[in-house]
């Protein structure tokens, strides 16, 4: 089974295809998965394989991990684009993510003031007041909303949570209007002899009219690019991901970026 864990709080930089040279911070434990999703791509692997031993690390251990972090890469000359949230599950899961958001922001101030903190969010925590004031504070607020037809998002996302429904995200969502970015996977599959596909004509219409709703400042749309857990998964090739891309620009007038 694809299960791809980061073991630590803070880590690299790495390269980010969409971001840039980032720094990782990851709020959840750092052997096993907690998530509200268990997305069939996550290459982080299934949540059966556990939340691990470690527990979610402290305020304090951020901080320190963070500090300590950013003084070696100013110290050594290294460039820094952005500070992501993401790592092993859902970050805005941690008790005290807006609080560490907050720290993140003031140590970004002082040593990288140029580079933007982002948070990867699969959207399932935004109906709470605290993580949606804290999420509104990054500079690049990345929402996920992988489909706006409930049996697809249910097929390929597999949210914990019986009550979470595409139109509740999508009226949620609309709280980010102008600021949050919208990310979307696109991909097709069987899983369990549950077949898949985002891409068609019925469930673009459906993603329209939820941007419509939404209205947000971009929207990002890729593909698979690592291995994943489930297999029978099929990547969207880049020239069809540009033509949706196309079409949604066209309705909305939103900026849509393919990668």
């Amino acid at each position: 089974m694809q299960r791809v864990l980061f073991h630590e709080t803070v880590f690299g930089p790495i390269h980010s295809r969409r971001l840039g040279t980032s720094l990782g911070v990851n709020l959840m434990p750092n052997d096993g998965k907690v998530c509200t999703f268990d997305c069939l791509y996550c290459e982080a692997g299934f949540n059966a394989q556990g939340p691990g031993t470690t527990g979610f690390p402290s305020r304090q251990a951020v901080s320190e991990a963070l500090a300590a972090k950013l003084d070696a890469m100013k110290a050594a000359g290294q460039q820094l684009d952005v500070i992501t949230f993401s790592g092993n599950g859902e970050p805005t899961i941690h008790p005290d993510f807006p609080a560490i958001l907050r720290d993140t922001i003031a140590m970004r101030d002082k040593h990288f003031p140029e580079a933007k903190v982002s948070v990867l969010t699969n959207s399932t925590r935004i109906f709470s007041a605290g993580v949606a004031e804290a999420l509104a504070l990054a500079d690049n607020n990345i929402l996920k909303l992988d489909s706006a037809i409930d049996s697809t998002i249910r097929a390929i996302d597999r949210p914990t949570s019986p009550a979470f429904t595409a139109d509740r995200v999508v009226e949620a969502l609309g709280q980010f209007a102008h600021t949050g970015i919208i990310q979307t996977m696109m991909v097709r599959g069987e899983y369990q002899g549950v077949a898949f596909d985002n891409t068609t004509d019925a469930e673009i219409g459906a993603l329209i009219e939820a941007y419509r709703r939404i209205r947000p400042r971009e929207i990002m749309l890729y593909s698979l690019d690592r291995p994943t857990p489930a297999s029978g998964l099929h990547k969207v090739p880049v020239e069809e991901l540009r033509a949706i891309a196309d079409r949604i620009r066209q309705a909305t007038g939103i900026p849509v970026m393919v990668s």
